[in-house]
């Protein structure tokens, strides 16, 4: 189970944010979301627990509990959405007037 955590503390660690879910089971991987320019955490990551039914007792449990000082949202992660890669709109609009 692909886990969605937010709100996290700009200075939480993957290890932390790992040991917070493995009180309730195995946990593959723990990521915190970082800026590919700064290298700051964006106060989000994703845990994944290949258990469902652990995976789901971490959500009920964590969701709006507070970790490292903030109160933290947990859900399970939704796919992420192909997004046009270049934006949208490429059908033309009123940038072409012509002029008389």
């Amino acid at each position: 189970m692909n886990i969605y955590v937010s709100n996290l503390n700009w200075n939480t660690v993957d290890d932390s944010l790992q040991n917070l879910f493995a009180e309730y089971g195995e946990v593959s991987s723990a990521k915190i979301i970082t800026d590919r320019e700064t290298g700051r955490s964006r106060g989000f990551g994703f845990v994944e627990m290949p258990n469902d039914e652990e995976g789901q007792k971490a959500i009920d449990t964590l969701n709006e509990t507070e970790f490292e000082g903030k109160t933290i949202n947990v859900a399970v992660a939704r796919p992420r959405e192909d997004k046009p890669r270049f934006g949208g709109n490429h059908g033309g609009g009123g940038f072409n007037r012509r002029r008389y």
